[in-house]
C-alpha cells in the first residue's frame, strides 16, 4: 500500500501561483511513476501532469502545459506541483497518484484524498 497525503492548496487571485506538495509512505517512492489530477465540480477528473520514476520524464495536459511544472524528490518521498499564472478555470480538487506501470491515466494505483484550490478574478 501506498499512502499519499497532498497539502498546499488554498485560495489565489488569477494570475497568482502555488505549489501543491504530496507525500509518499509505505513503499518505496521511487518505484512510482507519480501523477496530479484535478476535478472541478460537474467536470470528470483531468490529467494535469505526469513524472517518470527519476524524473527525467515529464508530461503535461494541455491545459496546463507551460503554466504548471512537476517535479519530485525521492529523497524525500514527495512530489510536488507548481502552479503559475493561475486561472479561473484551474478551480478544483487536485489529487496525487502513484502508480508502478502507467501508460494511461486509469493504470495509477493509489490516490490521495485531495486538495482544494480556488481561483478567483
Amino acid at each position: 500500500q501506498v499512502q499519499l497525503v497532498e497539502s498546499g492548496g488554498g485560495s489565489v487571485q488569477a494570475g497568482g501561483s502555488l505549489r501543491l506538495s504530496c507525500a509518499a509512505s509505505g513503499r518505496t517512492f521511487s518505484n512510482y511513476v507519480m501523477g496530479w489530477f484535478r476535478q472541478a465540480p460537474g467536470k470528470e477528473r483531468e490529467f494535469v501532469a505526469g513524472i517518470s520514476r527519476t524524473g527525467g520524464m515529464t508530461g503535461y495536459g494541455s491545459s496546463v502545459k507551460g503554466r504548471f511544472t512537476i517535479s519530485r524528490d525521492n529523497a524525500k518521498n514527495t512530489v510536488y506541483l507548481q502552479m503559475n499564472s493561475l486561472n479561473l478555470e484551474d478551480t478544483a480538487v487536485y489529487y496525487c497518484a502513484a502508480g508502478l506501470s502507467v501508460l494511461l491515466p486509469s493504470d495509477y494505483d493509489y490516490w490521495g484524498q485531495g486538495t482544494q484550490v480556488t481561483v478567483s478574478s
